[in-house]
């Protein structure tokens, strides 16, 4: 049976697109949005940033991260707005639209750093690339609930 003394840290491996990586590798995107399940890293912990897990080519995108922030988020979409995301709720506060904006970014959907198209026309905002990678990777999904995973460098 393990002790405090040789216990190993707890891991837990989160898997990007290429087209994230160089974000992460920059710390412009230091947080990720994923659905519930069995594990996810909790504040203290180390994560692991792999581009294209479980494939040939496989890589760690950078060294071990310390994980701040395990919170609850609830993203909602509509067709019906131009930028497709309708709300995000993290932590139970709802947030305003620059916040809305400003956690896009921060989860790597900047317009200067990614640009999607959504029936022919680019996406304006960090916003609408966002909700445009959502309807893509989530289709038929309009309520979404799941983790909010923050992380920092060590040391």
């Amino acid at each position: 049976m393990p002790t405090a003394a040789n216990a190993r840290p707890k891991m837990v491996a989160y898997s990007f697109k290429s087209y994230f990586a160089p974000q992460i590798e920059d710390m412009t995107k230091c947080q990720t949005v994923r659905a519930d399940r069995a594990r996810h890293a909790l504040p203290g912990e180390m994560v692991q940033l792999y581009q294209g897990m479980r494939t040939r080519q496989c890589r760690r995108i950078v060294p071990d991260q310390e994980c701040t922030a395990n919170l609850p988020v609830q993203i909602k979409l509509s067709e019906l707005l131009d930028e497709l995301i309708a709300t995000i709720i993290v932590n139970g506060i709802q947030l305003h639209r620059d916040e809305i904006e400003e956690f896009a970014c921060k989860d790597g959907f900047h317009p200067d750093r990614l640009q999607l198209t959504h029936g022919g026309r680019r996406a304006k905002s960090a916003r609408h690339n966002m909700g445009i990678f959502w309807q893509r990777h989530h289709p038929g999904i309009v309520d979404f609930t799941g983790r909010l995973i923050r992380w920092k460098p060590v040391g």
